[in-house]
């Protein structure tokens, strides 16, 4: 019992410091910039860790090797990356404008296999929270969204200018992926024929070729269909 004791302080030491190590090497993009590549490579690098430190058949010469290698591919990755700017996009991804001008590229989010419900998060994430407030959206390479908000929701704040404060409302969405969503309609305080109507007076006819529509009180209803 001592012995396996013994031994699994040893495996568990060696291991810490050997990761330790590759991930000094390999710098902080590992943790604060991780790409798709990156985030496998991380679980992959541990599960190897993990497997060698609880398999009693494999040694502790056999731990350190499988960090080595695996470090290695890694580094060399990294290095490629670096040297030749044509293979970044393949293996650590490119930016993508998911939203250009005010309006939601729905073809880029498909592309990228981003739904408007996970834009929308994103988009939470960085204090925004209607879609129109966006002049320009770009999805990183790390699945971040970084935005350029329209000139009139930018600084100055309404303190800068002694104006004061206006109740704030929650913008909600009325039509998602072609579909009304009642429920949001009800909350807004209007009905379907009005909801129509707005759509007519922006030449829509079908509520299935709008991608997405909000409201927000105190303002026009927003619209983004499909070839938007």
């Amino acid at each position: 019992m001592n012995t396996n004791f013994l031994y699994l302080t040893t495996e568990l030491i060696t291991g810490f410091f050997a990761l330790l190590v590759i991930t000094k090497v390999l710098g902080k993009t590992q943790i604060t910039q991780l790409t798709p590549f990156d985030f496998i490579s991380a679980l992959v690098l541990g599960e190897l860790v993990g497997n060698a430190i609880y398999d009693k058949e494999i040694g502790l010469q056999y731990v350190l090797y499988a960090v080595f290698i695996w470090g290695t591919l890694i580094y060399s990755v990294e290095w490629i990356t670096q040297k030749y700017k044509s293979s970044r996009s393949i293996l650590e991804g490119k930016p993508a404008i998911v939203i250009s001008e005010g309006k939601i590229d729905y073809h880029q989010l498909k592309k990228n296999h981003l739904d408007i419900n996970q834009l929308q998060h994103l988009l939470r994430e960085k204090d925004v929270f209607s879609i129109r407030e966006v002049e320009y959206g770009i999805l990183e390479a790390n699945g971040s969204v970084s935005i350029l908000k329209k000139s009139i929701y930018d600084q100055p704040i309404r303190k800068d200018l002694n104006l004061k404060p206006e109740k704030v409302s929650l913008p909600i969405t009325l039509i998602l992926d072609g579909e009304i969503l009642l429920d949001n309609l009800r909350e807004s305080g209007y009905n379907l024929a009005w909801l129509k109507q707005q759509l007519f007076t922006h030449g829509i006819t079908d509520e299935k070729d709008v991608f997405y529509a909000e409201w927000l009180e105190g303002d026009s209803l927003y619209i983004n269909t499909y070839s938007s």
